[in-house]
């Protein structure tokens, strides 16, 4: 079972369309957790995902409580990447099992969605700035996260 990568309520089309195409790319099952800040559709995406959308597996959930539950029943462990983390992802030790979630562009994610995390991560990063892009940020944690776990065996 490799590392998946969730986006919670993202709000920027560009963004998910971004994260699907490195999802296609690297072979990473990514979850849309809905309502979306923006019409989930093949056109909002296609300025980023480009021609990558339908290379990708996308899996759709209408509800936090929905995705929650599905990931609970297939004993994932959900790896929130947040800000307000102390531990850095790079401290980490990540499993093929894990689902690497993103919070929303403008606000993160609420406190009962992070107390459900099973780990909370941060980027180090320089003092005084408030954050990383999504897509950027997402991209560094699926890199390190795939290296721990053999997760670029079989691609070229």
């Amino acid at each position: 079972m490799p590392v998946d990568l969730a986006l919670y309520q993202p709000d920027i089309a560009n963004n998910t369309g971004t994260l699907i195409r490195l999802s296609a790319c690297l072979g990473t099952i990514i979850h849309i957790i809905h309502p979306t800040g923006f019409v989930f559709s093949p056109k909002n995406l296609a300025r980023a995902g480009l021609d990558y959308v339908d290379q990708a597996s996308v899996r759709e959930h209408d509800s936090w409580s929905q995705f929650d539950a599905w990931r609970r029943a297939e004993g994932r462990r959900l790896v929130l990447l947040t800000t307000k983390a102390e531990t850095s992802l790079y401290a980490a030790r990540f499993e093929d099992s894990d689902i690497l979630m993103m919070g929303r562009e403008s606000a993160g994610v609420p406190d009962a969605v992070a107390e459900g995390a099973d780990l909370r991560l941060r980027i180090p990063m320089r003092p005084g700035l408030r954050s990383i892009n999504v897509a950027l940020a997402a991209t560094l944690v699926l890199g390190e996260a795939k290296r721990q776990t053999d997760g670029f065996t079989g691609l070229v």
